[in-house]
């Protein structure tokens, strides 16, 4: 059982919102105690929506992958009826992982220990030795493959919650699925993941990459180099200045939406692409215009939204579109994965150019993501001053009735709905 929060912080506080005196901070306890990760793990990751994957990685029935999800490994499935399921990845015989690959194509899994078989729906199908077992055992729900308490889809993106009591997940998405649609709204054929996976670690708390996902504060001074670099890209036609505002969303949702600064796929065209990319973003603007109307084709095309989902599910619909994940295994540790989603049967140019922007500005050696990690593990690093500089300050923009870019109510969301899930409500 995770220890009381009064065994944890001297005073019993971990967020300090004092509106009186103008003041939003942080204890910087909450970065680096193995109690607070333990009542994350109770309080949150227990509790709520985690995001397991998206419909487009399993194509074709019999398609399958494994992830870990909330410290559970999970047995992602699409059986002959085109229907999903989300599977506890253990053996209900003696706990044996039933399916050992990250991905592949199957009409049946088999647990290697003791042969045990199973449907793509977890249903046991045979098993060696079953005339030993008492009549009827084989159809008892205790011996298939048990399911994630709740599994769920919203537009594509699928997800799992190991409370059996959670509120449904379009509650739970709430202001969140309007910018979930707009990427959902890109593509009249749907959206598909495209590539593998970007896997890394980074030796830093894990809500320091939910903080910096939607932080506009660090980009003109962490990014600077990519922001002088845009200058040679985009032939003046598009202004390198990041405008925009930040929205609390409730729930601990939160995003940034500024005018996008470089080129985008979908649709904003920049020299560096050619005329006959010119063409293809007019084609693809034309038909976001003849499907949406323009003020919402142009929110499409020419806008960024950084979109972070409670506690830990990153959308970046920038210069590329990402999915992200990131969970912690120790308070200073965390695993990060990343996928390029992207519309379906897209024009073979401007998915070249997605994936490069991709790499360019998110990938392991792009501009972006180097800097993020090292900016993230700097901090990390100087926790270990918590005895004497043992706050974190989130005020910028607190008394603004609108918030812009760069400053952080979308971060006071979030940590609101973080402390106050930790505190059991």
């Amino acid at each position: 059982m995770a220890a009381p929060l009064k065994k944890v912080v001297d005073n019993d506080r971990l967020v300090d919102d004092d509106r009186e005196g103008q003041r939003f901070r942080v204890s910087r306890t909450a970065f680096v105690s193995k109690e607070i990760l333990a009542l994350e793990r109770a309080n949150i990751f227990d509790k709520v929506w985690l995001y397991l994957g998206h419909e487009s990685e399993l194509a074709k029935p019999g398609d399958f992958l494994t992830r870990s999800v909330g410290g559970r490994t999970l047995l992602f499935t699409r059986d002959n009826k085109s229907k999903f399921h989300a599977l506890m990845n253990t053996c209900p015989h003696r706990g044996a992982r039933v399916c050992r690959e990250r991905s592949g194509n199957a009409k049946s899994f088999q647990c290697f220990y003791h042969g045990w078989v199973f449907g793509l729906d977890g249903a046991l199908r045979d098993m060696p030795g079953k005339e030993s077992y008492p009549p009827g055992f084989a159809e008892r729900s205790t011996s298939s493959l048990q399911p994630a308490p709740k599994f769920d889809s919203y537009r594509g993106f699928c997800f799992v919650s190991f409370n059996p009591n959670v509120e449904s997940l379009p509650e739970y998405l709430g202001n969140a699925r309007e910018y979930m649609d707009i990427v959902a709204d890109q593509s009249e054929a749907g959206m598909t993941v495209v590539g593998g996976t970007q896997e890394y670690s980074i030796r830093a708390n894990w809500k320091l990459l939910a903080e910096n996902s939607y932080d506009g504060y660090h980009a003109a001074t962490n990014h600077a180099t990519y922001l002088e670099y845009l200058k040679g890209t985009t032939g003046g036609l598009v202004p390198i200045q990041l405008t925009g505002s930040g929205r609390d969303l409730g729930k601990g949702h939160g995003v940034v939406e500024y005018r996008a600064p470089w080129g985008r796929p979908v649709a904003q065209w920049i020299p560096a692409w050619g005329d006959d990319g010119k063409k293809r973003v007019e084609a693809i603007y034309d038909n976001l215009m003849s499907r949406h109307g323009k003020e919402r084709a142009d929110r499409i095309a020419l806008y960024n939204r950084n979109l972070h989902v409670f506690p830990n599910l990153v959308i970046n619909d920038i210069m590329a579109l990402t999915v992200r994940t990131f969970y912690p295994s120790e308070p200073d540790f965390m695993t990060v994965n990343a996928w390029a989603l992207a519309p379906v049967q897209e024009d073979p140019g401007d998915r070249s150019a997605r994936l490069f922007n991709f790499l360019e500005f998110l990938g392991p050696g792009g501009f972006a993501t180097p800097d993020d990690i090292e900016a993230l593990e700097q901090c990390q690093d100087g926790y270990s001053n918590l005895a004497e500089v043992g706050w974190n300050d989130i005020s910028k923009g607190l008394t603004k009735e609108t918030p812009s870019f760069d400053d952080e109510a979308q971060m006071r969301g979030y940590w609101t709905e973080w402390n106050r899930r930790i505190y059991g409500a």
